[in-house]
């Protein structure tokens, strides 16, 4: 296996075979919803790809009724958002943030960019600071 991820508390750990199939940053409501942030960034894997090495038993999933596919799993214990089957079980969605070991790839495209939030600041012409 390859990159390591866990949740916050680190009552849960996975690790992932790379390469992703895809790694998009989705701007649709719902995921700014669920993470809390202007876009989430998740990758995309064949579920043979995953491995839970701690803390399964941890894991939640929330199946949103009225959406045909929308679902989040997170930690019961800290609610860090953690990787999940899709409803169909033909892949596996990760969110980047949990991830632990450093990544060697980058989003591949932005998904639903029509619906990005108005605040959303892109690029960077930001100020930065530590």
């Amino acid at each position: 296996m390859g990159l390591r991820g866990s949740c916050l508390c680190g009552g849960v750990a996975f690790e992932v075979d790379p390469p992703f199939e895809t790694f998009v940053n989705c701007h649709c409501s719902r995921c700014r919803k669920a993470s809390g942030a202007a876009y989430a960034a998740n990758a995309l894997v064949a579920p043979a790809a995953i491995k839970w090495t701690r803390g399964e038993h941890l894991v939640n999933r929330f199946d949103l009724p009225d959406a045909k596919s929308f679902s989040v799993a997170f930690c019961r214990c800290c609610g860090s958002q953690l990787p999940h089957l899709t409803r169909s079980g033909a892949k596996v969605i990760i969110p980047a943030g949990a991830f632990d070991d450093p990544l060697n790839a980058s989003p591949d495209r932005h998904m639903y960019w029509a619906s990005r939030a108005n605040w959303f600041a892109f690029g960077n012409n930001l100020p930065a600071s530590d």
